[in-house]
């Protein structure tokens, strides 16, 4: 006793709860205090247009158990790039051609690199914004190939400022602001490349800056005549991903151009496009669509959940699903007599490494005890592949919606940590955007002409106590990827 009651005489004590504190202070302004940069949380107006078209990619296996890829997105995309005269901005979270697979993946990051060389040749005074995430070189470990051509060619490349975001992992985010954000991150790399064997060795500096996990995710093409909202990220290992894609033209192309300069203004210098004079057309259709962003997409999701009721039938396609607000809402929308109709990823391999069914299998799990009759549960039958769709669809009498993009239905994904874009599409059940996207969800729940997905017995015997443990543990610490 007498020891313990002389600790606080000793040097090292004080020094310890100085670390304490200064932590605590850390983590207190990085997470809650702290202003996110201007811009981030967009929500534009609802635009009024005529026609908003749908792609999606689908990896599958046919009656005669034929792997099948039917890709649509990226061959959309470029043909969006080739019609582009005045400006092309581009914000993608994966840009690289990495792979630990064997498998022939589609040339995707080379594919588009090309291609945006290619209309820069032919425009000389065409210009070309390219935003990314810092992942692409390993948080500055090595130089980007794909960067590297596109710089070389007059192209402006931003490579988002990660620092100036929350932390999404405080108590690590913290240690690392501390003791280690200030050595930089670049040098002659020693340890495995994280996401490719191939591709080149990082530094443990870098490595340490990945390990706050926070990203700007976003999956969007803009050019003077038309924007792309995406799920699907110009990365060959993910060229077989279950993906949708949104095409709209108006007005809306000003929100999206309003909301990525916001991104360009915190994280670098480019030339960008002049726009807010530049007349996109005029609002005209039935249809209204809404560009939204980070914790915009979140409140809009929420909003929508809450008006189903009887008659209605909810469409939920998910990676990732863990937001416990939009989990009870979806339990409570059943609870109304809505039908829904949740299709999500089994989570057991991402960049070439198993993993482990987190969060979607316990929370699978969690839903399925809830015992409510109207909720159903499947999984995608993913091989090589991820179902990487981030798709709600509510069917109801008068007035159907879409919301669709980037964000995974996550902390991380909607509360101002991660920069995620999405759209917000209403209008009359009669429109040909909610029938492809209704056939769409309809093809791979009934298996049409395929072997898209399975009951949820399938896969949910693989959620260990261990896994169980493990997924709690993450959600109550933050130390997680979702």
């Amino acid at each position: 006793m007498k020891k313990l009651k002389k600790i606080h005489k000793k040097k090292w004590f004080w020094i310890f709860i100085a670390i304490i504190i200064l932590l605590s202070i850390v983590i207190a302004y990085h997470t809650s205090w702290k202003i996110p940069p201007e811009g981030v949380a967009y929500e534009g107006e609802f635009r009024n247009v005529e026609d908003i078209e749908f792609y999606n990619d689908l990896t599958y296996e046919n009656d005669d158990n034929e792997v099948i890829h039917e890709l649509e997105i990226f061959e959309e995309m470029y043909e969006t790039i080739s019609e582009a005269e005045d400006f092309i901005v581009i914000d993608m979270f994966l840009f690289n051609g990495y792979s630990d697979e064997e498998e022939d993946f589609p040339n995707i990051a080379e594919e588009l690199t090309d291609r945006l060389i290619e209309q820069k040749e032919k425009h000389e005074d065409l210009k070309v914004v390219f935003i990314t995430d810092e992942i692409n070189t390993v948080y500055g470990s090595y130089e980007s190939e794909e960067i590297d051509r596109l710089r070389d060619h007059e192209i402006d490349v931003v490579l988002t400022d990660l620092n100036r975001l929350r932390d999404s992992n405080p108590v690590y985010s913290s240690i690392w602001r501390v003791m280690f954000s200030w050595m930089g991150t670049g040098g002659t790399g020693w340890i495995d490349n994280p996401f490719a064997k191939e591709a080149p060795d990082v530094t443990l500096r870098s490595y340490l800056k990945l390990l706050n996990v926070k990203a700007n995710h976003r999956k969007v093409l803009i050019t003077e005549d038309a924007a792309m909202v995406s799920t699907a990220n110009p990365h060959d290992e993910s060229g077989f991903h279950e993906n949708v894609a949104f095409k709209m033209t108006g007005p809306i192309i000003k929100d999206l151009l309003e909301a990525e300069e916001a991104v360009v203004n915190f994280s670098g210098e480019a030339d960008y496009p002049d726009y807010e004079d530049r007349d996109f057309g005029e609002e005209s259709g039935n249809l209204e669509v809404q560009y939204i962003t980070e914790q915009k997409i979140k409140n809009a999701v929420v909003e929508e959940l809450k008006k189903a009721e009887e008659g209605d039938q909810v469409w939920l396609g998910m990676y990732y699903l863990a937001d416990r607000h939009i989990i009870d809402q979806l339990d409570k929308a059943a609870d109304r007599g809505a039908v829904v109709n949740i299709i999500m990823d089994p989570n057991k391999q991402s960049f070439g490494h198993e993993k482990s069914g987190l969060p979607n299998l316990p929370v699978a799990a969690e839903m399925n005890q809830m015992g409510n009759e109207n909720l159903n549960l499947r999984w995608y039958e993913v091989n090589m592949e991820q179902f990487h769709p981030k798709l709600l669809y509510i069917d109801r009498k008068e007035e159907n919606v879409i919301v669709g993009g980037s964000g995974n239905y996550t902390r991380r994904n909607l509360a101002n940590l991660n920069l995620e874009a999405d759209v917000r599409i209403k209008g009359d059940p009669d429109e040909e955007i909610f029938t492809e996207v209704d056939d769409f969800f309809t093809r791979i729940w009934e298996n049409e002409d395929g072997n898209y997905t399975v009951e949820y017995e399938e896969y949910q015997d693989e959620l260990t106590t261990f896994r169980y443990i493990t997924y709690h543990l993450q959600k109550w610490s933050w130390f997680t990827s979702y």
